[in-house]
């Protein structure tokens, strides 16, 4: 691990975050009343940021593949603050982070000459949207599209990293949003009928895989 290298991340990442709220803006200019938590603050998604990039450049180092680990990374932080706000995910973030992701894999595949594994990563991005359709589908699920589109971004560099990587990113998200969701109950924040976004619980699950992987 490279103490300039994750240095480096951190700031990158606190720019990305510090301007996240005012990007999220645009597509977010009138935040939903039943959202649970204010999500305007710059100071705030700037620590957000610099932790998530510093997470990745540390569990990652110089590997090829880590400049599409961050761009993915830049958009969820966009759309954490924008699902937060309005509980939406909108379709431009969401391909922006899938289309970054697979650009950069694809560089990384060729700089690597390993075009085997990034045939692996779109396996996982197929098969975390499927999967993701099949759970939005089921009685009473409350995941939307939104959702199911980023899970397919996501599936992508995940997947990347292999089975075992990709299988904890899908199923870690469902046990940080169930947390979550007992927290804020016991609080007496939200009620059981709370509508609550799920795409920051994707993003964070799907970080905390890769720097576990």
């Amino acid at each position: 691990m490279s103490f300039g290298l994750v240095t480096s991340a951190a700031l990158c990442g606190a720019l990305v975050g510090a301007t996240a709220p005012s990007v999220a803006r645009r597509f977010a200019p009138t935040p939903d009343p039943s959202a649970p938590t204010p999500a305007w603050s710059a100071s705030g998604w700037a620590l957000v940021g610099a932790v998530v990039f510093a997470g990745l450049a540390a569990a990652l180092g110089p590997d090829p593949a880590l400049p599409a680990y961050l761009l993915v990374a830049g958009s969820g932080v966009v759309l954490a603050v924008v699902d937060l706000a309005c509980l939406r995910l909108p379709d431009p973030l969401v391909g922006a982070a899938g289309l970054g992701g697979a650009a950069g894999l694809g560089v990384a595949a060729l700089a690597a000459g390993t075009p085997g594994r990034l045939a692996v990563a779109l396996a996982g991005a197929a098969l975390s949207f499927a999967g993701y359709v099949v759970l939005a589908l089921l009685p009473g699920a409350r995941l939307g599209f939104g959702d199911v589109k980023l899970a397919a971004a996501l599936g992508l560099p995940l997947g990347w990293l292999g089975w075992s990587t990709l299988g904890v990113g899908l199923v870690l998200p469902h046990l940080l949003n169930g947390v979550v969701v007992l927290a804020l109950l016991a609080a007496r924040r939200v009620r059981r009928d709370t509508a609550l976004p799920f795409g920051p619980a994707l993003l964070a699950g799907a970080w905390l895989a890769v720097l576990f992987a």
